[in-house]
């Protein structure tokens, strides 16, 4: 099982951080060009301790793509834009992978049942999966994920500053109560308390699955 997990999960985070640094040179800054990350190499954006604690702990993180705001033009659609193409690039894996699952379902030359034909539709659901849960939660504006970087370039300007400060000093420690908090609160009471992060996971797939009609 761990082996069907970590092709999806290096697939998605390996395009997700691909997607940050091409935009950001599409929008004129060069440092990620720099620091090597426009590639597809996986080795140059897994970060090892945030893989392995992503496979068996259920969270974790890739090595961040280094941004200059200031090299960006214009610098707000810019940083805008290169915060959206993460997420974005797991959605869209997401769509492919579930498009792929419903055409595959139609195909009796599938072969479902057979081993290999339920390792590929297990695969894709996986990379489905994995997709929703990054896509979306790269989207709570919590520092320092991407969503807290497109929240401040929609703030009026005389609120950034103090927006800035909160997370740098509570964004971490409210992204980790978020993830945490409903873990520790399961493990005391001896009951399954659902986290908001697993709730909109589930209702999230369970509508893909739906839709798709799989």
């Amino acid at each position: 099982m761990l082996l069907v997990l970590a092709g999806p999960l290096l697939l998605s985070l390996v395009l997700h951080e691909f997607a940050h640094a091409r935009v950001a040179l599409a929008f004129g800054d060069p440092t990620a060009l720099r620091a090597g990350r426009v590639t597809l190499n996986p080795l140059r954006h897994l970060d090892p301790i945030g893989t392995i604690a992503l496979l068996f702990v259920g969270f974790g993180w890739a090595r961040p793509v280094p941004v200059n705001r200031f090299l960006l033009h214009p610098p707000k659609l810019g940083n805008i834009m290169v915060s959206l193409a993460g997420p974005a690039t797991n959605l869209a894996l997401a769509l492919l992978a579930g498009v792929s699952l419903k055409i595959l379902a139609t195909l009796p030359a599938a072969n479902l049942d057979s081993p290999m034909g339920e390792m590929i539709f297990q695969t894709l659901l996986i990379t489905m999966g994995i997709n929703i849960i990054l896509g979306l939660f790269n989207m709570i504006p919590l520092a320092p994920l991407d969503g807290h970087h497109i929240l401040g370039e929609l703030l009026p300007e005389h609120m950034r500053y103090g927006y800035a400060m909160f997370q740098q000093k509570f964004g971490m420690m409210l992204l980790m109560m978020l993830i945490l908090g409903p873990r520790l609160l399961s493990y005391t009471s001896g009951k399954d308390i659902p986290g908001p992060i697993a709730w909109v996971f589930h209702h999230a797939m369970g509508a893909a699955v739906q839709l798709l009609g799989i």
